[in-house]
């Protein structure tokens, strides 16, 4: 089964929507689960529980089919994210761009390589997409389908 894996920042801003509304249209085309995530950081200690997160998800887009709500506690968002993913053996990955902006800085810090999308696929085996504000795909993998569309996985890959 395909997993689909959406880090969100609580409450979701309107760009966690967008990225939200991205990651359950990807998993509804491909029959997948869909995992949400939030991280509540140790050192501001939000208390966010899984019922808040499906909760405030659920007013700002929707129900969603085969969601899962999952809250992980951490001291650095994106360390506890790549966790998560490697955790979960996500096939594919929505980000949204100030998310990617912030692994990107990261990144570059620990092998002086901004390119967050390939490491990240060389590193995770899976497909990262990557969604701005208005909902609108980015990235080396909107880019690189002939006809404009993302490519995702196949289910037997």
């Amino acid at each position: 089964m395909t997993l689909v894996v959406v880090p969100v920042r609580f409450p979701p801003s309107s760009h966690s929507a967008a990225t939200l509304r991205e990651a359950a249209r990807i998993a509804e085309e491909r029959g997948a689960d869909l995992t949400i995530l939030h991280v509540d950081l140790y050192q501001r200690s939000g208390g966010v529980s899984r019922s808040d997160l499906k909760r405030a998800v659920e007013e700002r887009i929707g129900r969603l089919d085969r969601a899962r709500y999952v809250v992980r506690r951490g001291f650095l968002v994106e360390e506890t994210i790549l966790e998560e993913i490697v955790a979960e053996g996500a096939d594919i990955v929505v980000i949204g761009s100030k998310q990617a902006g912030r692994w990107r800085r990261m990144v570059q810090k620990l092998l002086s390589d901004p390119d967050i999308d390939s490491f990240l696929r060389g590193e995770l085996d899976c497909t990262v997409i990557t969604v701005d504000a208005d909902g609108e795909t980015t990235g080396d993998e909107a880019e690189s389908g002939d006809d404009g569309d993302v490519p995702l996985p196949n289910d037997g890959d």
